[in-house]
């Protein structure tokens, strides 16, 4: 019988499962505690619990860690984590320092299905979706592996914000990326974070965005890189299943406090979307939506055709969203001295295995 990872389960289910094996519900709580607040390793550890029910939990469940198979650190302080999963597969996450709060961005899938032209990790190709416990994972183990100062409070987190920007599409892995967001924003039993600190990013497939907005109040970022569907078809391949105007108008009724803003991310690639015409689109595109938007400026990587655009290109261009009233931000590529691409750290350590 394989034995199941208990990070598989959200609250609900755990409560569900121990009631099928005559267990009182509110235990999962007490479970929760230990694997998520007290970081436990082992059911043994969960003194307030019986011995039977220690022994119950042994005999069908695993508290797995991920194994760090790379770690690189850069000169800024970012820190990115290559995690070999339980059959040989690769996933990464990456710890990212900022200002006033550091950033944890996760991954959802092994590899990726949607084929965007310049994404790295799209050239691994797909593997497969990441299981809840393993999404869920990348957040406790890093907690784990980098412990609070001395004296800190027990609320007190080495970073404070988490964001699916790492490898795969998160909506095509919905089920269990909802289970994983719902332990990460259990404030009670879970990982604590607060929801309105944790971002989902999606290329946009459309047909999932209703469900998310209903079981999960995280923060919404769509990556859309164009203004037109050709070139956006081009760059991406989804658009030619939900072309732009399908997804705008998906996001125009997403639900949304009077608050809250939804984030744009535009790649800007050289002579690709960068130009006054461009930006000039953008502007118009976005004026039924609450949105802030970020630029990232390609991170240019081996084999790739397209270029990042000259630093007065991506001033300029930012420029213009802030002359038609937007909040927008450049975002600063961090870890350039080391694998810094998302998908890089993974597609060097197979580029190894198979050189050996």
């Amino acid at each position: 019988m394989k034995k199941r990872d208990i990070k598989d389960f959200s609250r609900q289910e755990l409560e569900a499962w121990l009631k099928e094996h005559k267990i009182a519900p509110y235990r999962a709580g007490q479970i929760f505690k230990w694997v998520y607040i007290r970081q436990a390793d082992s059911f043994e550890e969960m003194t307030d619990l019986g011995k039977e029910l220690r022994a119950l939990l042994v005999k069908y469940l695993t508290i797995n860690r991920l194994e760090k198979a790379n770690v690189e650190i850069s000169s800024d302080g970012t820190r990115k984590y290559l995690f070999r999963l339980s059959d040989g597969e690769f996933t990464e996450t990456v710890l990212i320092p900022g200002k006033a709060r550091k950033t944890l961005c996760i991954s959802s899938q092994v590899g990726c299905a949607q084929g965007c032209k310049f994404c790295l990790t799209a050239q691994g190709g797909f593997k497969r979706n990441l299981t809840a416990g393993e999404i869920v994972d990348q957040v406790r183990d890093v907690l784990h592996d980098l412990p609070r100062a001395e004296g800190a409070a027990d609320t007190e987190k080495t970073f404070q914000n988490i964001v699916f920007m790492g490898m795969g599409e998160p909506l095509a892995n919905l089920p269990r990326v909802l289970t994983a967001l719902s332990i990460i924003t259990d404030g009670d039993y879970g990982l604590r974070f607060s929801s309105r600190r944790v971002t989902l990013s999606t290329c946009g497939i459309v047909g999932r965005l209703p469900e998310l907005g209903e079981k999960s109040p995280v923060n919404l970022a769509v990556s859309l890189n164009a203004t037109d569907n050709k070139t956006r078809s081009f760059l991406m391949p989804i658009n030619d299943t939900y072309p732009i105007e399908t997804l705008i108008e998906a996001l125009r009724t997403y639900p949304l406090s009077q608050r809250e803003k939804i984030t744009i991310e535009y790649i800007l690639m050289s002579e690709i979307n960068d130009t006054d015409a461009d930006a000039a689109r953008l502007i118009k595109l976005l004026l039924p939506l609450q949105v802030k938007i970020n630029l990232i400026p390609f991170n240019e990587h081996e084999g790739s055709p397209f270029k990042r655009p000259t630093d007065d290109v991506v001033d300029h261009f930012l420029q213009l969203l802030h002359n038609a009233g937007y909040t927008a931000i450049v975002r600063k590529s961090m870890g350039q001295d080391i694998s810094a691409a998302c998908g890089q750290l993974r597609a060097n350590q197979i580029k190894e295995r198979t050189e050996d």
